[in-house]
């Protein structure tokens, strides 16, 4: 299902004024397809009270479920001059400025005010329709008078050009043809070399078609088309709506349900255009429905995802607890088998260090001087031994690079003979490293 199918949605009521009548037709048109509701026709409006055909025509929409549908009138086809014109480069944007400029050599009204409106047909063309003032403002007064409300005064090129894209059509060259309300025939058509081609003949039909065709430049033998075959086909249809017979009214209420799927030139002044179906709106209802849905979603999906990011996350981390506790338990055991490692290694050099100050301290309290006691520490010594000259020790222990700081713990002594030597007791202290 492709996105133009997607947007015809809407509902509207077109009017032909054909003649003394107006042949009136409701149509609705969904995704799914298009039904016409209903198919009447108001003899000579013209001769009657604006009140009592308006009475008609409210009870018939009434019928049909459309009393709150704006309406599409289709002006007769001679009171418009139809123009295609082109603007190669021009963007659609600037479309309408530049028909302003132009819109005085189109028709042949001259002075007159008149009311004028174009549709798009693509490549920098426009469709023009051109009527005198004079005559939109009668017919605006009498639909009026007859309580409708009108959202669209339009004419058959546009409404037939519309309508026909409202559904999945080929593209293709063809023509149409249907009688004209005054007498004559109406032809219709496209092809590659001319994008739409409308005119009104008094001809014969044979004469007529082969004019239109070669406007068209088409094959020679083309013959004109029926209308009806061409529109696309409703899923339900009245049997008072023959559309052999006369098909404009339900193409020109196809034109007014989808305005902005197939836009039709609207002579109507904007400021007077009636507001159509309500259900014309419901597409952008939906999508806004979804649009809010959508952004519901989404922030719920994000408190969602991080609900679930943090359960995973929880997850993870307690799956790798255990492995961070026994990664904690070896970094305090390695920690500690470096401590002891550490102890180990200042045990082995203190013992080294031991018999180092312990051979420094025998050469320097060389013989006949002898120790006593012997006690070694980390940052001191005490020695306690006996010498002839015991006070020359502290200057040559403090000279050692090993000692520092000696002092004489106790006073001399004599010892009894046969030494005849003096008792001492040094306390001196290791130097740093030592």
């Amino acid at each position: 299902m492709d996105l133009r199918r997607l947007l015809a949605f809407g509902s509207a009521v077109g009017i032909e004024i054909r003649g003394p009548r107006l042949e009136i037709a409701v149509a609705r048109v969904r995704p799914q397809g298009i039904d016409v509701l209903g198919r009447t026709t108001l003899e000579n409006f013209h001769e009657r009270p604006a009140a009592e055909w308006g009475r008609e025509y409210a009870a018939f929409v009434k019928r049909c479920g459309g009393a709150h549908l704006a309406v599409t009138v289709l002006l007769p086809r001679r009171e418009v001059i139809v123009r295609q014109v082109a603007f190669p480069g021009i963007p659609r944007k600037e479309l309408p400025a530049a028909l302003a400029l132009e819109i005085d050599s189109l028709h042949p009204y001259g002075e007159d005010d008149v009311a004028w409106a174009w549709a798009p047909l693509g490549s920098g063309a426009a469709l023009v329709g051109i009527a005198r003032r004079a005559t939109l403002d009668r017919y605006q007064e009498l639909f009026a008078g007859a309580r409708i409300r009108v959202a669209c005064f339009t004419f058959s090129a546009s409404a037939i050009h519309a309508a026909l894209r409202i559904g999945k059509r080929e593209a293709r060259d063809f023509l149409t043809v249907s009688e004209g309300a005054a007498g004559g025939y109406e032809f219709y058509g496209e092809s590659r070399t001319r994008p739409l081609f409308s005119a009104e003949f008094d001809l014969p039909l044979e004469r007529a078609a082969t004019l239109a065709a070669s406007e068209l430049r088409l094959a020679d033998g083309a013959a004109p088309e029926p209308l009806y075959a061409l529109l696309p086909q409703p899923r339900s249809n009245p049997v008072e709506n023959d559309l052999s017979r006369n098909a404009l009214p339900y193409a020109t209420a196809l034109a007014g349900a989808c305005p902005r799927l197939a836009p039709a030139a609207n002579l109507l002044p904007a400021h007077l255009r009636a507001t159509g179906s309500a259900a014309a709106y419901a597409p952008t209802a939906v999508l806004a429905l979804l649009l809010l849905l959508l952004a519901g979603a989404l922030a719920g999906f994000r408190a969602f995802d991080q609900r679930r990011y943090l359960a995973r996350l929880r997850a993870e981390i307690a799956r790798l607890e255990p492995e961070a506790l026994r990664a904690a338990a070896l970094d305090r055991q390695i920690d500690n088998i470096r401590s002891r490692t550490r102890l180990l290694d200042d045990f082995r050099l203190r013992a080294k260090k031991d018999l180092d100050a312990v051979n420094e301290l025998t050469g320097l309290l060389a013989p006949p001087a002898w120790v006593h006691v012997l006690d070694l520490t980390r940052d001191g010594v005490v020695i306690n031994g006996e010498a002839e000259q015991p006070a020359a020790f502290l200057k040559i222990i403090d000279a050692s690079p090993y000692f520092e700081n000696s002092d004489f713990s106790v006073q001399f002594a004599r010892s009894p003979a046969p030494n005849n030597a003096e008792t001492f007791r040094i306390h001196t202290r290791r130097e740093a490293g030592r």
